[in-house]
Formats: structure tokens, C-alpha cells, sequence
């Protein structure tokens, strides 16, 4: 009796790990413009991580497929220069329940899948330029930019 309560229990225990694979969808709707010395333009882009690569027109909303890895951006348009992005790649929160709550086993499934993680939601690509967009705040930045002119925070 014993035996097959356990058994019961570490089924239940094994179905409940992977949570951003059960609440969590494999692609992310992303937000993509495309700017030249602050001015909207229409470009091409092209958006690659390690799950596939994605061809669009900016401004447009694309859905990739997420990953642990960072998603890179590349955008042309004729007689201007490349624009460049990096879009980090963040563990969600339900990354973090999966190991308090499932031992680790749901993580593992979910990094390899890529559901536990998401990009920013705005992709700004600016032409002639190479930018890095990232979830986390910056904290250094944020101290810098509150501390006035001439003392050091």
C-alpha cells in the first residue's frame, strides 16, 4: 500500500515540474522599429536566435520563438547604414518555481525548450548604430543619471 501511495505521489510530483512548458507559450510577440537619427523609417529586418531566424518589415509586431540564448537583429534599408540589436534572453519568473517547487527536473525542461525565458517586449533598432536591449534594469545607469552634475554617488 505504501509502495503505490509513493508512487502515486512522485507521478504527481513529476506532472507538476515544467511549469513554463504547461503556462507558457514557445513564441513571444515582439514590438520591432527601426529609427535613423530619431526619425521612423521602414526597413528589413532580420531576427535569429538559436531556435530559427525571422524575416520582417519595421515597424511590425513579430513572434519569435523564445530561447535561452539572445536573439539578434540585423535591419537594412537602402542608402543607410545597418542598424544592430541584441535582445537578452531572461529566465521568467516560473523558471524560479520550477527549481523551488519541482526539484529542478521542470527547469531543465524548460531551459532546454527555451519556454522559461522571454525578450524585452520593445525591439528599437537604430540605423548606424549597435544597441543592447535587456529586461533588467540598469542599476548603475539609473544611480549615474540621479546624481547631480559634479558629485559622485
Amino acid at each position: 500500500m505504501k509502495v503505490s501511495i509513493y508512487a502515486a505521489a512522485f507521478s504527481a510530483a513529476i506532472a507538476s515540474v515544467g511549469c513554463s512548458t504547461i503556462t507558457q507559450s514557445e513564441g513571444q510577440s515582439l514590438a520591432l522599429t527601426a529609427t535613423y537619427q530619431g526619425k521612423a523609417v521602414e526597413s528589413m529586418c532580420q531576427l535569429k536566435n538559436d531556435k530559427g531566424s525571422w524575416d520582417s518589415k519595421a515597424p511590425a509586431n513579430v513572434t519569435v520563438r523564445k530561447s535561452n540564448e539572445d536573439l539578434e537583429v540585423t535591419c537594412k534599408k537602402e542608402g543607410m547604414p545597418d542598424g544592430l540589436l541584441k535582445a537578452i534572453s531572461r529566465a521568467a519568473g516560473s523558471m524560479f518555481g520550477n527549481i523551488i517547487f519541482g526539484g529542478g527536473i521542470g527547469a531543465i525542461i524548460d531551459h532546454n525548450k527555451g519556454n522559461g525565458y522571454d525578450y524585452p517586449d520593445q525591439l528599437p533598432v537604430k540605423m548606424g548604430e549597435s544597441v543592447v536591449v535587456d529586461k533588467r534594469p540598469n542599476t548603475q545607469t539609473a544611480q549615474q543619471s540621479s546624481c547631480p552634475t559634479g558629485q559622485k554617488c
